[in-house]
């Protein structure tokens, strides 16, 4: 996106539904003016071409397991009519040493176009134990499954966030999470706060992945009561995007608040107990995060006095670096597991392309190329979600350049 489209963009916002018809009317017109492009870069599948859709989920998690062989992936019938829909998906286990043969593991009754069931292996070890989330009985759970037992043990809330020692995980309302962010939530529920504009009741809950036992950890208002702005008052308020650092001992997490159509976006750091909340980041954009350590964060933001871009922040401090000032569109940063290496993503540009990127350093590689059908756009679109393999020299991402969803494997080189 070139800067005279970033300011359109940036002023449709405030009209989401003209935004809508009016950037899909350029797409078209765009498309129609472009080379065609299916795909570029040595991509290889790991899932079939079977008119199934094959899927991972968010950037912010690895599908392998700590030895690099087996893969995790979900596979359902249909995902471009709904973003949450009611029937089920698989939950697959592929064995990338023997020609992706693959298995069912699993289901899920809950999950979403954007992040799937928060499916993951679970740490230290990354070997034998995932976890997912599901709906069994009228409720929301989440469910740690033994791959080599198949033996399974119930936690009574869902996960967002799972802490890198598996002791831990924080969530949120994926019920009003579904209401206010297409494809982000469940529909299973109905929300229960859905007439309440900032809710005085948790919004986030530690949960202890040992012995079950789920806490309230913070409200609404203590994110709408902290360094409060005039746009809040009134304003329908939710969270999102929780991401715990290495260590387990702070969690980053975007508040956001709606005043009519507009939105704004701050980024918050907070302790594990809910204590010391910071305003890392709060020029009204804040989109995808990743921590580089546990007292760095990397964010796509806006900073009024630089504009959008990457920026490298220090946690609890007003110190920001501008990186790759040559990427001024969005995308979903990781790094990779040394720390030397960041993966990113684009959006589908005017022809319909978007873009896999490793950085190393100053150095910026285009990895991959591949075509979005019009048929995923909008909330039924498919983000790539590049993630890192455990060794560091794989990316995987999602992609629907052969007109479904599928899971894809790019080779990392020095």
């Amino acid at each position: 996106m070139n800067s005279l489209e970033a300011k359109i963009n940036y002023q449709l916002n405030k009209y989401p539904t003209i935004k809508k018809v009016i950037k899909r009317a350029y797409q078209i017109s765009m498309y129609a003016l472009s080379p065609k492009i299916k795909s570029e870069g040595n991509i290889i599948a790991v899932t079939p071409n079977d008119g199934m859709e094959y899927f991972f989920g968010y950037y912010d998690k690895s599908p392998w397991d700590a030895s690099d062989r087996y893969m995790l992936c979900l596979r359902a019938k249909d995902t471009s009519s709904d973003v949450a829909p009611y029937e089920a998906a698989d939950i697959l286990l592929f064995d990338t040493k023997d020609n992706n043969s693959y298995k069912v593991i699993g289901k899920t009754n809950s999950w979403n176009v954007q992040q799937g069931c928060m499916l993951q292996w679970l740490g230290p070890d990354y070997r034998e134990n995932i976890i997912y989330n599901d709906f069994r009985k009228g409720q929301y759970c989440s469910v740690i499954l033994n791959i080599k037992t198949n033996q399974e043990r119930i936690i009574d809330m869902p996960v967002y966030s799972v802490s890198q020692d598996g002791k831990f995980a924080i969530t949120l309302d994926f019920s009003r999470l579904h209401r206010l962010r297409k494809g982000y939530g469940y529909s299973n529920l109905p929300e229960e706060t859905q007439n309440e504009k900032c809710p005085s009741t948790p919004c986030l809950w530690h949960i202890d992945l040992h012995n079950g036992k789920v806490s309230p950890l913070m409200k609404y208002t203590d994110f709408a009561n902290f360094e409060p702005r005039p746009e809040m008052k009134d304003a329908e308020h939710k969270v999102n995007h929780i991401m715990i650092n290495p260590s387990g001992d702070r969690f980053m997490i975007l508040h956001r608040w709606f005043d009519g159509s507009r939105k704004y976006t701050r980024l918050v750091t907070v302790n594990i107990d809910g204590t010391e909340m910071f305003n890392l980041s709060d020029d009204n954009m804040t989109s995808h995060c990743y921590w580089k350590n546990n007292t760095e964060v990397l964010a796509f933001a806006r900073k009024n006095a630089k504009g959008n871009g990457y920026y490298l922040m220090g946690d609890r401090t007003k110190n920001y670096q501008l990186l790759w000032t040559q990427l001024t569109s969005d995308g979903h940063p990781s790094y990779s597991p040394d720390g030397s290496k960041v993966a990113t993503d684009t959006y589908p540009n005017r022809a319909r392309v978007a873009t896999v990127y490793c950085l190393n350093g100053d150095k910026i590689s285009e990895l991959a190329k591949v075509f979005a059908p019009f048929k995923y756009d909008n909330e039924v679109r498919c983000d790539l979600h590049p993630r890192w393999n455990r060794a560091g020299d794989k990316i995987c991402f999602d992609s629907v350049f052969k007109g479904q969803r599928g899971l894809y494997v790019v080779n990392v080189k020095e």
